[in-house]
């Protein structure tokens, strides 16, 4: 178990994904500096209930590490980072300190064996290959690894057009052929 910093947003960080944020909270710029100080992460997890700004929220039990890489002063004058997913957590206690932000006590969640792409879900692979480059800058600092189940699941999962609570089943699956099964009769390649 550890403490960390947690994050409460309107969206799902997956493992290895990207999320650019916007920083203009004084305790979340106060988080980011120590992050940055540490060189350690902020959890991310999905509000149940409540805003990402002001007061308190209720957020999912299983969230995604953070870590920053990257950050620039954005032209409105705020803070803009640019983060990647690292490992699962499980939320086992949650209190506010006293500048308000959110704390956690978390156990991390086994990352699972690799799993090789088996070859029914090739498609998924294929798929993500095609759209990728096309979306710029936002994946410039996601790894490719279109051989790994959980790497293309945890993909699929982030891009497809699904709701929050849909996104929030798919990253508290242990099992990546598990995800595959779900994502893949959403997604058809039609031959180039």
């Amino acid at each position: 178990m550890r403490e960390i910093p947690l994050f409460p947003l309107n969206t799902v960080l997956f493992p290895g994904g990207p999320l650019p944020l916007r920083i203009f909270e004084t305790r979340y710029v106060d988080m980011v500096r120590r992050c940055m100080r540490e060189g350690s992460g902020f959890g991310v997890v999905l509000i149940r209930r409540g805003a990402e700004a002001g007061g308190p929220a209720q957020f999912a039990e299983v969230g995604t590490e953070a870590r920053i890489v990257d950050f620039t002063r954005l032209e409105d004058g705020l803070l803009g980072i640019t983060c990647r997913g690292g490992g699962r957590f499980r939320v086992l206690e949650r209190w506010r300190a006293a500048d308000g932000l959110n704390m956690g006590r978390v156990e991390d969640l086994a990352p699972g064996a690799a799993v090789r792409l088996p070859s029914q879900h090739a498609h998924l692979a294929e798929a993500l290959r095609r759209v990728l480059p096309e979306l710029g800058e936002a994946y410039a600092h996601v790894e490719p690894a279109f051989d790994d189940a959980a790497w293309v699941g945890d993909r699929l999962a982030e891009l497809l057009p699904l709701d929050l609570p849909a996104r929030q089943v798919l990253l508290e699956m242990d099992d990546p052929l598990q995800r595959l099964a779900v994502l893949s009769p959403l997604i058809r390649v039609d031959p180039a």
